[in-house]
């Protein structure tokens, strides 16, 4: 029941932000889809690994992936469907978090949570520019055979 819970409630918020994005209407469906995809790879994958960095790798790479296919499908720009799913594995709370504790001067519990902070967005970055280097690749093997 709490993976339902967390799939809804990841689509509706990946929904949302896809209206405050500006996205189109008829892509809307598609940023929840994508949005509620990435956050089930993360939620299961981190809470059967306990590992935040490694989930949210995995669960961006999904949701660049899926974005670039999308947006070629639908012909609008892989950045609608990308910013909008990844929204729910933005640390956001951590961030929050973290900047508290320094100013209730617990300087030890805020580094901590602010390098977390850190590695998660770095992962966040990294999934998504891996994605992209796995896309420039296929379209290069795909162009080859095109010519031979």
């Amino acid at each position: 029941m709490a993976i339902l819970v967390q799939l809804v409630t990841s689509f509706i918020a990946t929904c949302c932000f896809g209206i405050i994005f500006n996205a189109p209407k008829q892509a809307l469906v598609k940023c929840g889809l994508i949005g509620m995809g990435g956050w089930g790879i993360y939620y299961l994958l981190e809470k059967f690994m306990n590992d935040a960095l490694f989930a949210t790798l995995a669960a961006t790479i999904f949701i660049a992936v899926i974005s670039q296919l999308l947006a070629k499908r639908e012909k609008m720009p892989v950045i609608i469907f990308s910013v909008a799913g990844i929204i729910p594995l933005v640390p956001g709370g951590l961030a929050y978090d973290a900047m508290r504790n320094f100013v209730e001067n617990d300087y030890i519990t805020a580094l901590g949570l602010a390098a977390k902070v850190l590695m998660i967005a770095g992962s966040i970055a990294f999934g998504l520019v891996f994605a992209e280097v796995i896309n420039q690749v296929i379209l290069k093997i795909n162009q080859s055979r095109v010519r031979t």
